[in-house]
């Protein structure tokens, strides 16, 4: 006797879910990354109040404010267009997990200069919205890495440009 798939395959064989979540995380990266681009000065300063890589000589940081965010943009049309869907879910997934865990050391270190409530600290955390409540930020990138590891379980690669392209080259092998 045949199993049958659980609920949660049959909705992942339909594409449907993988397409929405892909659209999501891709207008969230290329949204996140065209605000940085547009101003990497201000970006460089706030990646250099993190203190994640040394002053000098100044490369990295420079390195790190122009190709962060065109890293973002890239991956985030990776997913729009379903190429590389794992490649750039793992990447985001890298990328949030660093960032979360910078955001929170840099929480944890206001709040203990101060007697601020920890969900009233807001500050701009250089994702390229302004300033944030730290609650609401952490909400927002674990959701955004539960999101990752989502694209990054799913067998589906309907509605992916990737899926389709493989699917032509096989019919064509096979019919050659």
């Amino acid at each position: 006797m045949e199993r049958q798939p659980g609920l949660l395959r049959r909705m992942d064989d339909t594409g449907i879910p993988l397409l929405l979540i892909r659209l999501v995380l891709a207008g969230a990266f290329i949204s996140m990354g065209l605000s940085k681009m547009l101003d990497p000065v201000d970006f460089l300063k706030l990646v250099r109040e993190y203190h994640l890589l040394p002053e000098s000589p100044p490369h990295f940081l420079n390195l790190t404010a122009v190709a962060l965010p065109a890293l973002e943009v890239v991956c985030g049309v990776a997913l729009l267009a379903g190429v590389a869907v794992r490649g750039a879910a793992v990447t985001f997934l890298g990328m949030l997990v660093v960032f979360t865990g910078a955001v929170l050391v840099r929480s944890l270190a206001i709040y203990g200069q101060g007697d601020v409530a920890y969900c009233a600290i807001r500050f701009d955390c250089g994702c390229g919205g302004g300033d944030v409540f730290i609650c609401t930020k952490i909400l927002e990138n674990a959701g955004l890495i539960l999101l990752s590891l989502m694209v990054v379980m799913s067998r589906s690669r309907r509605f992916c440009l990737s899926g389709l392209l493989s699917r032509s080259t096989q019919r064509a092998a096979f019919a050659s």
